[in-house]
């Protein structure tokens, strides 16, 4: 029996969107348009007054190829994440752009990242070309999220300059590889197990004011874009006597 014109439409209808919805389902690595500066004033890497809370180690990490964002900051749960940026102008930028990890929040003429003036660069093709982006000052370009990578490196916690034994404690994550985010930390007494929740108090710094006593060891839960969550337990722990402004390896990382 032959099919009417409508009922035609309606399945044509019906194949077209279930062929949207599968594009959309699959397009985690599709790249989003927007716009970049770079820092105008600062060193050619990154700056280390960042709102991440990372420190002079925000300025050099990656190379220095970092960026400040406004939006995708997400109230610091951005923080350390990656993404690869590449500008859209064929007479200058190449293909593979740079890929950059978030340190600061900052917005300037409608753009999404402010990079580093060697991030910024490295979008070009050659050296002649990085000169006339710089010269430019504010491009298109297109953005999509990556992972982190870090080889040879453990996560590392480094502790606050600020924290004071026992009675308050701060500290940020260093080198968490992967593309999912630190949506919260448990500080625990590594011989009870007694954990507590901890305040992200601005960026990538997290604090309590009454820590555990005794060793101490970390649960970090990692989210991803798909709503998948996990809890990474670090193998080594924070010593019974830390100190404020020291580094410790947590013996474990995120595979990429």
């Amino acid at each position: 029996m032959a099919l009417s014109i409508q009922s035609l439409l309606i399945l044509f209808t019906t194949l077209l969107l279930k062929g949207t919805l599968v594009v959309a389902e699959t397009c985690s690595n599709c790249f989003t348009h927007s716009r970049a500066a770079y820092y105008p004033n600062s060193d050619e890497q990154g700056t280390d007054v960042g709102a991440c809370g990372f420190g002079s180690f925000g300025a050099t990490i990656n190379g220095g190829d970092v960026s400040a964002v406004s939006d995708l900051y997400r109230n610091g749960v951005g923080c350390g994440a990656c993404y690869q940026v590449r500008c859209t102008n064929s007479n200058y930028c190449s293909d593979k752009g740079v890929t950059v990890v978030i340190t600061d929040q900052g917005s300037s003429h409608d753009t999404d990242f402010i990079l580093s003036q060697r991030a910024f660069g490295r979008m070009a093709q050659t050296k002649d070309a990085a000169a006339s982006l710089l010269a430019l000052g504010v491009v298109d370009i297109e953005y999509r999220r990556v992972s982190c990578s870090y080889p040879n490196k453990n996560i590392t916690i480094k502790i606050d300059e600020n924290s004071n034994y026992p009675h308050y404690f701060a500290f940020v994550l260093w080198y968490q590889q992967g593309d999912k985010d630190i949506t919260a930390v448990q500080l625990c007494e590594t011989q009870n197990f007694v954990c507590k929740l901890l305040d992200r108090s601005h960026g990538a710094v997290w604090t309590t004011n009454s820590p555990p006593s005794g060793p101490l060891s970390l649960r970090m839960l990692l989210s991803g874009e798909d709503g998948d969550e996990s809890w990474i337990i670090p193998v080594n722990n924070i010593p019974e006597n830390w100190k404020g402004g020291e580094t410790y390896d947590t013996g474990v990382q995120i595979n990429v």
